[in-house]
């Protein structure tokens, strides 16, 4: 199978664009693939900072645009009781900003 990048946006957004063809199947196939790093470990130092005390407009989390993308494909972000159980869900805790339910 060859790839080959098509688009490199790592500096601004952590994205990658990469094209493959599998011969073997007829396939072509584009892929985005994003390094969330960055991302996650400032979620995890916001985390820790939080205050225990919830206000108005108050930031739970933060996620990739992959992520985003993925949850707008699954029709969960125009959805706000799907939203919050998916922030709620311990294995998205690494998208959490803050603890506690929402």
């Amino acid at each position: 199978m060859s790839k080959r990048i098509i688009a490199d946006d790592s500096n601004l957004t952590g994205i990658v664009t990469s094209f493959h063809y599998d011969a073997d199947k007829d396939e072509a196939i584009i892929q985005k693939e994003q390094d969330v790093t960055g991302i996650i470990e400032a979620n995890k130092a916001e985390f820790n900072a939080a205050p225990e005390r919830w206000g108005e407009f108050t930031k739970v989390g933060s996620i990739p645009l992959s992520v985003y993308y993925e949850l707008e494909r699954q029709g969960i972000l125009n959805d706000q009781k799907a939203l919050a159980k998916w922030l709620n869900d311990p294995d998205n805790r690494a998208f959490r900003t803050r603890p506690g339910t929402i």
